[in-house]
This record gives structure tokens, sequence and C-alpha cells, in this order.
């Protein structure tokens, strides 16, 4: 019964995800680019240490970034953690400045011990990539007035599936499939103030329907029993994403589809290390690159540019066994750099991020928060600043063990 009372909640928050996977979780301009606003899929707890995963391997978190990190599960205990966040964004180009504020159920994952305590299951649903904006550039003082309107909206889910093992304790490997679905579109429209003159838009409609893979490993030792040391990496191949792709260009006398659609997913490599004193110290760094440079993006190859990311950042716990309350919470902290994968924007995007946890008294489960400040653009073009905070639950309950009569 009490593993049922577990179960049910489990299986609502599931079909919840799924419900509103398909709403947008973003308002910024820059996602009118590529496939949207892309989606890092690191966990709440490692957000507020700047996003940092590859190189981290946490029993107390569920990490689909790295799919290695599994395996790192304890054998008798069942893992669940669902994110929501919330986001408030600032605008600005030479017009003025505006103000957006949105939020959503983020995703939810779960991990479990799979046959042996060496092998380690997760699965989850998350986003890939997110597209919501509204856009209009209306120009007056010229001879033929006119106005440009963009709109975009949808985004790309994905359900994923994780197993990982170890071999001779001190290697992990794993590998991720993922099912990738949903829809993002994008329309602009230049209209004229002159009814003589036709009014043009264009429509680009993704409908995804794909399969892909992600790759993992990890090698580890402890020394002295508290000191651990972790390097991992990833790599995802190049692959063609699957779906129903258009582009329809319009003006008031005719309609020009282009059948040249065809779209990739990149080809991703990622290093990281991290060093853990006895989960009061945790300290790890990642490098990222994604090939959207050789990334055909509607029939089109070098729309795209490669993306390099760096992501630093640190927990520290004073004492995770201590009988103060303040004592057994962590405080995080990060930041990260990276490019963006948009061409003609040369400014490096970057966060600053902080966080905490809240370890619940009696049972295995934390309640960690962080706090995301981001920037991207330029004082010439359009600037974006941004506050994003992200509340998740992660959950652990022992399942897999023989109750003694």
């Amino acid at each position: 019964m009490r593993r049922c009372a577990y179960i049910l909640p489990v299986i609502l928050s599931f079909t919840m995800c799924i419900v509103v996977s398909a709403q947008n979780n973003t308002s910024s301009p820059y996602s009118r680019f590529g496939y949207g606003e892309l989606n890092d899929n690191v966990p709440g707890a490692f957000r507020a240490m700047g996003g940092v995963g590859t190189g981290m391997r946490d029993k107390r978190v569920i990490n689909p970034s790295q799919p290695a990190s599994y395996s790192v599960v304890d054998s008798t205990t069942f893992m669940f953690d669902l994110g929501l966040s919330a986001m408030w964004s600032q605008y600005g180009d030479a017009t003025g400045k505006r103000n957006k504020g949105n939020g959503n159920l983020e995703y939810l994952t779960l991990q479990m011990p799979f046959f042996w305590k060496y092998i380690g299951f997760s699965v989850g649903i998350m986003p890939y990539s997110m597209v919501g904006y509204n856009l209009v550039d209306s120009v007056k003082n010229v001879p033929h007035p006119y106005s440009k309107v963009y709109t975009g909206l949808g985004g790309i889910s994905q359900v994923y599936g994780g197993l990982s093992f170890n071999i001779m304790n001190w290697v992990a490997l794993g590998a991720n499939v993922y099912y990738m679905f949903g829809t993002t579109t994008n329309n602009r429209m230049l209209s004229f103030t002159e009814t003589e003159l036709a009014a043009v838009s264009q429509q680009t409609t993704l409908r995804a329907n794909s399969v892909r893979f992600r790759y993992g490993a990890q090698f580890f030792h402890t020394f002295a029993d508290e000191h651990t040391v972790v390097l991992g990496a990833t790599f995802e191949n190049r692959s063609k994403l699957r779906g129903q792709f258009t582009q329809i260009e319009t003006t008031t006398y005719d309609t020009i589809p282009n059948d040249n659609t065809d779209c990739d997913l990149p080809m991703m490599y990622s290093v990281g290390a991290s060093y853990n004193w006895g989960n009061r110290l945790i300290v790890g760094a990642d490098y990222t690159m994604t090939d959207w440079a050789h990334t055909r993006y509607m029939g089109d190859m070098g729309v795209l540019r490669s993306r390099m990311k760096i992501n630093f950042g640190a927990e520290y716990c004073h004492n995770p066994y201590g009988k103060k309350y303040v004592e057994r919470m962590p405080f995080r902290l990060g930041f990260s750099v990276s490019d963006p994968y948009i061409l003609n924007i040369n400014q490096k995007d970057f966060t600053v991020s902080i966080g905490m946890g809240f370890p619940l008294r009696n049972v295995a489960t934390v309640i960690n928060t962080s706090l995301e400040y981001g920037h991207r653009g330029s004082a010439g073009q359009l600037q974006e600043n941004y506050l994003r905070l992200t509340v998740n639950a992660s959950i652990s309950e022992m399942w897999f063990f023989k109750r003694k009569l």
C-alpha cells in the first residue's frame, strides 16, 4: 500500500508533464532562430552550479545530461525529480525596453537500480527547445511605410530512457535513447500602409518525430574514503531530424512552397571533471562543443554556427549529518559562458547562478532552488537580461529491500 501511495502521484505527474510539454516556457526573441531556445537538460541542483553535469556523479541527484551517472544509484533506492521554473525577462533595443514573465512545469525524471546494484536505469521527459515571441517593427518615415511582424510558438520535447553500468568499480558506461516530438511555428510578415503594395509572409513549421542517442563514460576513484575525483565525457553523433517540415512564402497573389526542408541534429561532445570531499565540498567544470555549423537547417548548411560552452560550479555543505538544520543545507554557486548558435550574433551569452537545498526531516528528500541571471546580445542590437527561478523536489525512497519480521 505504501508503494502504491507513491506510484499514483508519479503517474499523475508524468501525465501532467506530457500535457504541458507543448506549452512554451520562453518569450525570448532569440528563440525565433533555428530550433528555438535550447535546453541543456541539467537537473535543478546542478543549475545552481552553473549547469555542470558531464563530470558530476552524485547518488542524491538524477543527472540525465550524463547517462553514465545512473549506476551511482543505491541498490535499494527509487528516485524521483520534478522541476518547475519561472522566468522574468527584460528586452531592450533602439525603441525602448519591455518586460515579460512566464513559467511552466519543466521536467520529470525517475531513477532506480536495474537487475543488480551495478546497473542504474533512468527515464523522464524534458524540453529540447522552446519557441515563444511576438515582435513588431514599424517604419513610418519612409516613402513606403511598412510593418514587420514576427511571431512564434511551440517547442520540441523529448522522452528518454537510459541505462548505465559499472566496470571494475572505477569505470561507468551509459547511453540514453531519446524520442523527440513537438511542433514549432515561426511566422514573419511584411505589410505596407499602401494597399496597392502586396504583403509578403513566410511560415516555417517543424513537426518533429525522431530518435537520437547519447553515450557517456565516467572514470572515478575515491582516496582516503572521502576524496572522490570523477572524469567524464559524453558524445552524440550527427543525425537526421525526422518529421514533417514545411516552409511556405505567400504574397497577396501567389503561394510558393519550399520543398528543400531537410533538418539535422548536430554532433556534440563534452568533457568534464569534479572533486567531492565527503559531500561537504563539491567542485565541477565542463566543456561542451556542439557542431551546428555542419548541420542542415531547412535544407541549408552553414546557416547556424558551432556552439562552445564552459560551465563551472561549486557546492558547500557544512556537515551533511549535523544536528542543526542549517549545517545540512547545501549552498551552491556557478557560472557559464557560451557562444550563441545563431549566425551574425558574436556576443557571448553568460549566466551567473546561486542556489540552496532544503532537506526535509526524517525523509531522504531535498527541495532545491536555483536563481540564474543571464545576459544575451549587446546594446547595439537586441539585448536580453533575465532571471530564472527553478524549484525541484528530489525524492529518494527505499523500495527495494526485504523487511525483517
